[in-house]
């Protein structure tokens, strides 16, 4: 009987109709769902109007989807973006960091022109 232990995931580039969340990315998201016990819950992407640059991301858990949403899965976490957010995600790729300086998700988002000096808003 032979037991496989190994999940790989490889994420090479952002599907053109989604966004990508990264390895370590999935790994974070998946810890802090099992640090919940909760299982039937999504990591939701949105974009809002807000912040310095005009628009601003939001990230939270939701157990709600929403007519329209988008719904992609990395490694056994499911991404969510609603209907208005997808056009402004489309290509952008969520990772995790977690270093001296700085520890959070990071959003590198190929549609934003530019951004604030905080990184939380973009235009």
């Amino acid at each position: 009987m032979s037991t496989e232990t190994s999940q790989e995931v490889t994420i090479t580039k952002a599907p053109a109709t989604g966004i990508v969340l990264t390895d370590v990315a999935a790994t974070k998201v998946a810890a802090l769902l099992t640090q919940e016990g909760r299982d039937d819950l999504s990591l939701r992407v949105a974009v809002q109007p807000g912040g310095c640059s005009g628009l601003r991301y939001q990230l939270y858990f939701d157990d709600r989807t929403l007519d329209g949403d988008t719904i992609t899965e990395f490694g056994g976490v499911k991404v969510v973006t609603d209907k208005m957010s997808t056009p402004y995600l489309t290509g952008a790729a969520i990772d995790f960091v977690d270093t001296i300086e700085k520890q959070g998700f990071t959003i590198d988002n190929p549609n934003a022109e530019g951004s604030c000096a905080c990184g939380d808003s973009f235009n």
